[in-house]
């Protein structure tokens, strides 16, 4: 699976997008440091172990590199970025009863918009599964070489 590459200084708007999504109940925000074990458990019940480690790296970044999208306390989705590595945005998931909702485009967005006012010029998105979602949503080209990149050598899930 590759990397891919973001222009972070020419994104689309995002302004339509997010009022679609909050018109519709739902809340995009960063999480407080309070919430570390609610969304680093929801993240490892619904997505990964590993993807648990990496939101809870999130939450050791001031400001916390996470957003959750939430509807009525309930989290949907989350997106985190500068945890695999610097730069870098993931790991990413919406609950599968929320997807199509435009919550996963969403939650893209604001972690793109976060690695932009860090600083960063780019970002990459690692071992993309969806490509083709990414070059449409944002302009995300792919990194030539970058397949397995920085996860080669992952070492196994427990049985």
């Amino acid at each position: 699976m590759i990397d891919m590459l973001v222009r972070l200084y020419d994104l689309p708007p995002s302004a339509e997008l997010y009022e679609r999504v909050t018109s519709a109940g739902i809340v995009l925000r960063r999480p407080g440091a309070y919430e570390r074990h609610l969304v680093a458990d929801w993240a490892g019940e619904n997505f990964s172990a590993k993807w648990k480690s990496e939101v809870e790296v999130a939450f050791a970044r001031q400001p916390v590199s996470c957003f959750i999208a939430t509807r009525e306390q309930k989290i949907l989705g989350f997106a985190c970025y500068d945890t695999s590595a610097k730069g870098f945005f993931g790991p990413t998931g919406v609950a599968e009863a929320a997807r199509g909702t435009g919550i996963g485009k969403a939650l893209l967005f604001k972690a793109l918009e976060g690695l932009r006012e860090s600083g960063y010029a780019y970002g990459f998105i690692g071992g993309v599964g969806p490509r083709e979602y990414y070059e449409n949503a944002c302009g995300a080209v792919a990194v030539p070489g970058s397949d397995p990149g920085i996860y080669a050598d992952l070492l196994p899930e427990p049985e």
